[in-house]
């Protein structure tokens, strides 16, 4: 870790993953549980479940279940498998983002003492002095 100031791009933070037994076991646990879901839903496909009103729910219940438990499994292991980095970021100026260099973010002043020339320019861009 930098001392003082943060640059651009530094590693601010890593708390390196807790990657704990327990989660390791709900983690199968569940992937268990989404395979019969996933099986369940398939064969529910292959059945025609669908043509009857409760089978049509049950099938909509079946994937809502899978995706719920999908859920559970992400998050378990996002929180306990990834580690904790945060990187230290430049937050950049709004007329950086368009591309404009540092001299020019005012802008260019109104030339009032030439003012056809500044019609003609307007009105027919290729015009030349």
């Amino acid at each position: 870790m930098s001392s003082g100031g943060s640059s651009y791009g530094d590693i601010h933070r890593y708390e390196p993953a807790r990657e704990s037994t327990a989660a390791a076991i709900a983690i199968v646990l569940l992937t268990v549980i989404e395979v019969v879901f996933v099986s369940l839903f398939v064969y529910g496909l292959m059945s025609a479940w669908a043509s009857t009103e409760f089978g049509n729910m049950f099938a909509g219940a079946l994937l809502a279940m899978i995706f719920i438990d999908l859920a559970f499994i992400l998050l378990l292991y996002r929180k306990e498998f990834l580690p904790d980095v945060m990187i230290v970021k430049k937050r950049r100026r709004k007329w950086e983002d368009l591309y404009i260099r540092e001299e020019d973010k005012d802008g260019v002043g109104v030339d009032t003492g030439n003012m056809t020339e500044t019609l003609k320019r307007a009105v027919y861009p290729y015009y030349k002095k």
